[in-house]
């Protein structure tokens, strides 16, 4: 997204230069893209509180075979968003993906309206809401990775992050006030709502960029066309995007270790549904009570002054020192430190720094090979690690066995974090000396 040279400043574009490092020309770009992932985080993590109590109903042991199905429906959802890329404008697949999730959500309240669970529509709620979040925050990324050059993406995307974790602040605090009252159907119902307010916040961003006057990059709203299946052949014929592959499988996998044991504890200790939901959508307000913060004035920061490589390298290295803690304690409260810790430093410099990892990259490999990653290599590393733990689990050798084992992933995705930083780096070095002496 190229800028003016003297954009004329405003008084709210002032403040936002010296709250973060916005251009003055940059500031409705950023305010849109920042109220369009307020709002569907917002919506995604007001409901998710559900999907967690439907999840202890379930079981763990069930749970497992559920993120098989989940890794599936992940792996046949890719081909048909590949045909709808290569055949839809942005301006038009994008504002309805909103739409579709908001009417599933309020199909599967009404079905879930009562003291009873439905089961049948729980499950299926559990793997469309464990399906669609990945899916939106990837075509979400995606489209800004479209509108904003390599070095904005250091400047901004924590700035826009922060708008993520301020509705998924939101979302969770208003379930955690609301359930008794509401119900969860009432919290999917309200969620629904979030999702229809993202579709304004879309179509004011896709004005923006279809607003934008450079002749040499100006906005494209054309279907991106080719074959639905690119991403997968883009992933194995490049190292550094398979690089990316496998960080992202080092991520699921340290999550899903730690999910399970919180599900365990969290099914012990509070027996009624509602308090359930409850304590989980505690979890999520807190963690992003303490993320928010860290991506307005930290996450664009560290990224311009250490590079991509500190991002996406020193949470994985705090995490091998916080799983063996993990390990020598096995307490509820440790866990509960680690779960929020890992979650709160994963959304403040773990995801803005693994999307602008995409950054160097064609506009095929952002949103094809990009959501491949995200979602069914995202959901098949989940469906393998589910698998991983429920054997550690069966096998009786208890949480401690489970944390040495999360310390010795955790080591190894920061090793690959580094060497995906060194790479990063080297692509924009390329980039630069490729540019036209103009463009500098």
């Amino acid at each position: 997204m190229n800028t003016p040279a003297h954009p004329p400043p405003s008084p709210f574009g002032r403040f936002l230069s010296r709250l973060a490092p916005i251009q003055p020309a940059e500031t409705g770009a950023v305010v849109a893209a920042f109220f369009l992932f307020f709002f569907m985080w917002s919506g995604y993590f007001s409901v998710r509180p559900v999907r967690e109590t439907i999840g202890t109903i379930i079981g763990r042991d069930k749970l497992a075979d559920i993120w098989i199905v989940t890794s599936i429906v992940s792996i046949l959802i890719i081909p048909v968003y590949g045909e709808v890329v290569a055949r839809f404008r942005r301006s038009v697949f994008l504002p309805a993906a909103y739409g579709i999730v908001a009417i599933v959500l309020v199909i599967t309240g009404l079905s879930l309206r009562g003291d009873e669970i439905n089961m049948n529509a729980g499950k299926f709620f559990y793997v469309f809401i464990s399906v669609v979040n990945l899916f939106l925050l990837s075509v979400f990324w995606s489209f800004l990775l479209e509108l904003f050059d390599r070095n904005q993406t250091k400047r901004l995307f924590g700035v826009i992050a922060a708008g993520g974790s301020a509705g998924a602040l939101m979302g969770p605090f208003i379930s955690d006030l609301a359930v008794p009252h509401i119900g969860n159907s009432g919290v999917l119902f309200f969620g629904a709502a979030l999702f229809v307010a993202a579709i304004f916040c879309q179509r004011i961003l896709l004005n923006v960029w279809s607003g934008r006057t450079d002749a040499t990059n100006k906005a494209d709203d054309r279907p991106i066309g080719g074959n639905p299946f690119a991403g997968v052949t883009i992933i194995l014929r490049s190292p550094y995007v398979l690089g990316i592959a496998l960080f992202v499988v080092g991520i699921s996998c340290v999550n899903t270790l730690l999910y399970f044991e919180q599900l365990r504890l969290v099914e012990e200790h509070f027996p009624d549904l509602k308090n359930r939901t409850q304590i989980f959508a505690r979890f999520d307000w807190v963690v992003q009570a303490l993320t928010v913060a860290s991506q307005i004035f930290l996450t664009g920061r560290i990224a311009e002054k250490f590079g991509v490589k500190a991002l996406i390298t020193f949470v994985p290295v705090i995490m091998v020192f916080a799983f063996a803690g993990l390990a020598l304690s096995g307490s509820f409260a440790v866990l509960t430190m680690v779960v929020i810790g890992r979650r709160a430093m994963e959304y403040a410099f773990v995801r803005p720094g693994r999307e602008m990892l995409w950054s160097p990259l064609d506009k095929e490999t952002k949103y094809k090979a990009k959501n491949t990653v995200d979602v069914p290599v995202y959901r098949g590393a989940d469906a393998l690690s589910a698998q991983l733990n429920n054997w550690v689990a069966g096998a009786g050798f208890g949480i401690a066995a489970v944390a040495w084992l999360g310390a010795a992933v955790a080591a190894l995705w920061g090793l690959l974090g580094y060497w995906l930083g060194r790479r990063f780096e080297d692509k924009e070095k390329l980039q630069v000396e490729a540019a036209p002496v103009a463009q500098r």
